[in-house]
């Protein structure tokens, strides 16, 4: 378990001293999320069904389709190492077997949770509050960043697969209707019965309600804080073993 350790956060900071060298990549995964909230918030505008200030309802949302969104990063830096031969250095090192994924998948995260502090602001600049206290609060960001966990070893899992940088963008395509079918901008009560359910049993939309319950917004229902944690620990279960044996079965 130590050397497991030592060798993930190696690759994390080999991951991290990724974002000196390309910057540009770090600010637009945290500006693009910023862009969406306003113009759906302000541009397009929204909120069918939605009672109270849409505002409200909307950055929670945008909050919950920012931690499903934005994984083609990963999945590239997978898939180069795999291509370009960085794998197979790291392979002749006394290093843990899956190492360089947990690696990459750490650097993920604190790049997720900067991008939920920049977006938590720009909703607080815009008059968004959180009024369920500082507990649930917590709760709500790691009901956040959990889904993101599980989103991530998907893409991860699905970049193995893919194995080319050019084959991610297809592959990444398969997130979008997580993201769009979802509650993240309108109230399932306001779409079509069948559309309707679908939206309401997308794991995104368990998080989103989840978190509107926490942050003490409209929208929100405390039943589904169970859903929000059960949907991405059943997706870890399935997808994190199949990105590590298939990690594995490429070392050989």
């Amino acid at each position: 378990m130590t050397y497991a350790l030592t060798d993930s956060w190696t690759m994390t900071r080999r991951e991290l001293a990724r974002w000196g060298r390309q910057p540009v990549t770090v600010v637009v995964n945290l500006v693009f999320p910023v862009m969406l909230l306003l113009m759906f918030g302000y541009l397009v505008g929204g909120g069918r069904g939605v009672s109270g200030d849409y505002v409200d309802y909307l950055v929670p949302g945008m909050l919950a389709l920012t931690m499903a969104f934005g994984l083609e990063g990963t999945m590239i830096a997978v898939t180069q190492d795999l291509n370009k031969g960085v794998v197979d250095r790291f392979r002749s090192l006394p290093m843990t077997n899956g190492a360089v994924l947990v690696g990459r998948s750490a650097a993920d995260m604190l790049q997720s949770a900067l991008g939920l502090t920049v977006l938590i602001s720009v909703g607080y600049a815009l008059g968004w509050r959180a009024d369920g206290g500082p507990g649930a609060f917590l709760g709500a960001v790691g009901l956040l960043l959990l889904f993101r966990f599980a989103m991530l070893w998907i893409g991860i899992f699905l970049a193995l697969v893919a194995g080319k940088p050019e084959m991610v963008q297809a592959v990444q395509i398969l997130v979008w209707p997580v993201g769009f079918l979802s509650n993240a901008f309108a109230t399932p009560d306001s779409m079509p019965g069948w559309l309707g359910t679908v939206v309401e049993w997308n794991p995104m939309s368990q998080t989103a309600t989840a978190v509107r319950d926490l942050f003490g917004g409209p929208g929100g229902e405390s039943g589904h804080v169970w859903a929000a944690i059960a949907w991405p620990l059943a997706l870890l279960a399935v997808f994190f073993p199949l990105a590590v044996g298939r990690f594995a079965r490429l070392s050989r």
